[in-house]
């Protein structure tokens, strides 16, 4: 990584459009490096000695824009870029940091290090060659660095004669792609080596009415980044005298003041902040990207690692983290090797416990995967040896973010953003049952069954299930509950709350159920399972053993005013993420086995019809 000395600039920025971040990106010879040096050029933004220089160095073969960025005596010989250079420069109207990604496949984790401190991204597509694997593996990393804005450049234009139509076509191909990533993307069409709608319009391309490259870049409104509530993770503790204890670091969200209460995570440790420092004298408060040390108001245990934390919002402390990885080295991924985490300020040993996926950069599918190659991009679950204070990384890049290093010679393995800190301890509650292990017969009066007992939170699915195994254990049958939460203390802790780990919750929970079938027993299962894609998945689990969808039917504001675990009242001040009925989607069955009215029926009514359905179909006597 290297950073290139600043241009001279014809004229002060406008300080209304701010600083702009942009990433150039794109495969390998698509021509980054040559439109940015045109961009700079043609602006007028390069010292003459500077073009001088260049012009001298492109000997026969003319002027090389590229070499205004390239820098290094590889890239100049092999003609492509290896490290990411760091261009400062602005207009009348904005100043800017443009990042020059590498294309090559081989220099991935150098695109992934530009890209993360970026706020937009120029893609650019050969017009030639249309969308590559590894055009589509850029989109896909800048969207993950929480990149939004996209301009797609189409280049090269004047190679396929001007042509709308392959224009056109480029830019639809895109769409999909972009869509899935959530992108909001400008398209121009342009040619780097004639300077062609770079800074000037194109006169070859008169079918293209839009702004030129530097229009797009000028104008180019972001939206806010979240500031949040105070995130700050401690880098050093000063003491520069014995009466003096300092926390020193950079404020990584919201804003402090002096005489806030802060917590201290993962501790937990309550203080109050009685002094800002810096180097120019105290502050009454500090914001998003400022470096302070921070005095408390007495003394706690606190160090390197630790988050100073707005105590009304903390974030997550948690021993379990889902991430997406960008996977970097050579060496594939294996579960279960002992790894270290950098996250934030803190250095802590981890294991990746699961691979859950592996995206498919063309497609866009998540497809099941055991290992992750150089370049995959997956998602999978990562177990710490000890807390650490994370939050999701739109939430905040900062605590977001992480790096996968190799214990032993500390080579740098994957570029992580957690999706999402499980604890599901924390809102999940261990549902007790009347019926005890003496209560159960020594010998069964039954059939096999799986009962799947599904509604929202609040919908009485465990109350039902209790009534069920008292109603079925007294008549003489063996019985079971496997409640979602209970199983979420202990086989399912691992599993969060977004889709994919709620797939695996309820494919854990229908395999145990075929187990307990399989023993003979009548298998109860009440959870959410809130997706059908997933309630049909356990019924195909359960293979030949008789499987019976139950719908207890309870209203969303039914199941939200009963509200028994506070979970609804969460959900809304925005405290629970992903919760059923709230933040993500309740799929209705459209056909159950039997449906129950959550409202007009007891629980002793709703089993007992559930005990009728068994009697029905031959699984229990008809008494």
């Amino acid at each position: 990584m290297r950073i290139i000395d600043a241009c001279a600039t014809s004229a002060a920025p406008i300080k209304e459009h701010g600083l702009l971040r942009v990433l150039a990106c794109g495969a390998v010879d698509d021509g980054k490096s040559t439109l940015l040096g045109r961009l700079m050029a043609d602006a007028g933004l390069v010292p003459e000695d500077q073009m001088a220089a260049v012009a001298g160095a492109g000997g026969e073969d003319g002027f090389d824009y590229a070499l205004l960025l390239d820098g290094l005596a590889a890239e100049r010989e092999q003609g492509i870029t290896i490290d990411v250079a760091y261009r400062y420069f602005a207009t009348a109207r904005r100043s800017f940091i443009v990042v020059d990604a590498p294309g090559h496949e081989q220099f991935t984790r150098n695109m992934a290090t530009g890209a993360s401190i970026c706020d937009a991204a120029v893609l650019l597509v050969d017009a030639r060659k249309g969308l590559l694997p590894q055009t589509r593996r850029h989109a896909v990393i800048a969207g993950l660095m929480g990149i939004r804005d996209v301009i797609l450049a189409v280049n090269k234009m004047d190679l396929v004669g001007h042509d709308e139509n392959v224009f056109r076509a480029i830019v639809a191909s895109f769409r999909p792609h972009a869509d899935s990533l959530g992108l909001d993307v400008r398209s121009v069409p342009l040619s780097a080596a004639l300077g062609e709608n770079i800074v000037h319009p194109a006169a070859a391309m008169p079918w293209h009415a839009g702004p030129t490259l530097l229009d797009l870049l000028e104008t180019l409104a972001l939206a806010p980044r979240r500031t949040g509530s105070l995130r700050f993770p401690v880098q050093r503790v000063s003491r520069s005298d014995p009466d003096f204890r300092g926390y020193q670091g950079t404020v990584a969200g919201g804003r402090v003041r002096r005489g806030d209460p802060v917590v201290a995570l993962p501790g937990g440790q309550p203080s109050r902040i009685r002094q800002i420092v810096t180097f120019a004298g105290e502050l009454e408060e500090a914001g998003p990207g400022e470096a302070v040390t921070l005095v408390l108001d007495r003394e706690i245990e606190a160090g390197r690692g630790t988050v100073f934390a707005c105590p009304d919002n903390p974030p997550a402390c948690v021993n379990h983290v889902v991430v997406r990885l960008v996977w970097l080295s050579e060496m594939p991924l294996g579960t279960g090797r002992e790894l270290l985490m950098r996250q934030g300020t803190d250095l802590v040993p981890c294991r990746i416990t699961a691979l859950r996926s592996r995206l498919d950069v063309v497609r866009m599918a998540e497809n099941p995967a055991t290992t992750l190659g150089a370049n995959d991009i997956g998602t999978a679950v990562l177990e710490t040896g000890r807390p650490v204070v994370v939050e999701r990384y739109g939430d905040n890049r900062t605590l977001g973010s992480l790096l996968l290093i190799d214990r032993l010679n500390n080579e740098t393995l994957a570029a992580g953003m957690v999706v999402e800190a499980v604890n599901a301890a924390a809102n999940v509650y261990w549902q007790r049952f009347d019926t005890t292990t003496a209560d159960r017969p020594s010998a069964g009066r039954q059939t096999p069954a799986i009962l799947w007992l599904t509604g929202p939170s609040g919908a009485g699915k465990s109350t039902v299930a209790n009534a069920l195994e008292r109603r079925l254990t007294a008549a003489g049958c063996h019985a079971y509950v496997l409640d979602g939460d209970n199983m979420r203390h202990g086989l399912n802790r691992d599993l969060g709350f977004s889709p994919p780990e709620r797939a695996e919750n309820v494919r854990r929970l229908a395999e145990v159920a075929h187990i307990l079938a399989d023993a003979g027993l009548i298998a109860i299962v009440a959870a959410i399972a809130p997706y059908a894609q997933d309630r049909a998945n356990a019924r195909a689990i359960a293979k030949d053993v008789p499987f019976y969808e139950i719908f207890v039917d309870t209203p969303l504001d039914v199941c939200a005013s009963r509200d028994p675990k506070g979970l609804y009242r969460r959900a809304r001040q925005g405290l629970v993420s992903d919760f059923t009925g709230v933040g993500a989607p309740y799929e209705r069955p459209q056909a159950p086995d039997l449906r129950l009215d959550g409202t007009a029926e007891t629980p002793q009514q709703e089993a007992g019809r559930i005990v009728d359905l068994l009697a029905a179909r031959g699984h229990v006597p008809a008494a």
